[in-house]
């Protein structure tokens, strides 16, 4: 009851102060923290990494890592925080942030805004003992040398964090999807590998790929080392929408992004035959969405967008209902239920 009076005043509030609110809510009593879900059917393994449910919190919810505490105990598998940059940024100006409740969506243009991988690499190195916590880096808008900023940013986080996820998906940065290109792509991998002291590295792509795009990035990651894909990231695309806010510059994330995301992540485990670890994020909204994407592919998956129209409770929900599916189904594990219809997707 208090979690859904507390939406209702969220929803008429300015989006990002809103959402400035909600983070420090998550340190009250209020806040609904019922500690990972854990099961023996939800126990997955991720790059080396020992989730006790398969659910996680996607990048930017917690940009500057400044609510890690509370959100460790909020029913998540994992966390991942960012996107950091080497030095601190604005972002663009403001509104940049916009809700399409009509289609149960967001675009926003935010453009990085952070406080910095030093500041947000102290926060992460005073958090308590749980589940495995990653950040997502991304280069400064007016740097000469992106590469070096992911490779720097890299160096800094790689003793206080679980995993690192290179972001070169962004629509709101300029010509940074351009680094998804083989031979930039190859050359910035080769940098962040030298700096990650063995840390898992993870690649976060964009859903607007060609399928032959989307190969030869899985081919350019497994010659990499990369140690999972996370598809996908916020579309340019406008397919079918219905809110005014609609035609608003940015990414588009929510519950129209499930089907383009999901059919990338299919194409993904196909080119990789089933053996690069995949998060699938875009478009979850429930149990029966999380179960989708497994079935696509993923072992794993993350959520955002939807936590603004459904609370931060809907993760324990989520990960719940996907143990029930997997038992419904027969599978003792997320890894039984992977990619059985991922081939539906290819072709749908």
């Amino acid at each position: 009851m208090i979690e859904s009076a507390a939406l209702t005043v969220l929803n008429r509030l300015d989006p990002e102060f809103a959402h400035g609110l909600a983070l420090r809510a998550l340190h009250t009593p209020f806040a609904a923290l019922p500690g990972p879900v854990r099961s023996p059917h939800l126990d997955v393994d991720l790059a080396g990494l020992c989730l006790p449910n398969p659910v996680g919190l996607a990048a930017g919810f917690d940009k500057n890592a400044s609510a890690v505490a509370p959100l460790m105990h909020a029913g998540f598998g994992f966390l991942e925080v960012g996107t950091a940059t080497p030095r601190p940024q604005l972002g663009n100006p403001h509104p940049r942030l916009f809700r399409l409740r009509k289609d149960r969506a967001v675009i926003n243009r935010l453009g990085f805004n952070n406080d910095g991988v030093e500041a947000i690499v102290g926060r992460l190195a005073a958090r308590p003992d749980g589940i495995p916590v990653g950040i997502n880096v991304g280069a400064n808008r007016d740097s000469v040398d992106r590469a070096a900023d992911y490779a720097l940013a890299m160096r800094a986080a790689r003793t206080c964090v679980d995993f690192a996820t290179i972001n070169v998906s962004s629509p709101n940065t300029e010509n940074l999807r351009d680094l998804q290109g083989e031979r930039a792509l190859s050359a910035l991998l080769k940098g962040v590998m030298a700096e990650s002291g063995g840390l898992p590295v993870f690649l976060k792509i964009a859903p607007d790929l060609s399928d032959e795009q989307i190969g030869t990035i899985a081919r350019t990651a497994m010659e990499s080392g990369v140690a999972a894909i996370v598809a996908t990231n916020t579309t340019l695309s406008r397919d079918g929408l219905t809110d005014r806010r609609s035609t608003e510059q940015g990414g588009l994330s929510g519950r129209p992004l499930f089907a383009r995301s999901t059919r990338v992540l299919a194409r993904l485990f196909h080119e990789t035959g089933g053996e690069m670890p995949l998060v699938g994020v875009g478009g979850v909204t429930s149990a029966a969405d999380a179960y989708a994407k497994i079935k696509a592919g993923a072992i794993a998956v993350q959520l955002y967008t939807a936590i603004t129209y459904f609370g931060i409770s809907l993760a324990s929900r989520i990960a719940r209902g996907v143990d029930e599916m997997l038992a419904h189904d027969g599978f003792a594990s997320v890894a039984e239920a992977r990619g059985i219809h991922a081939a539906d997707w290819l072709h749908g």
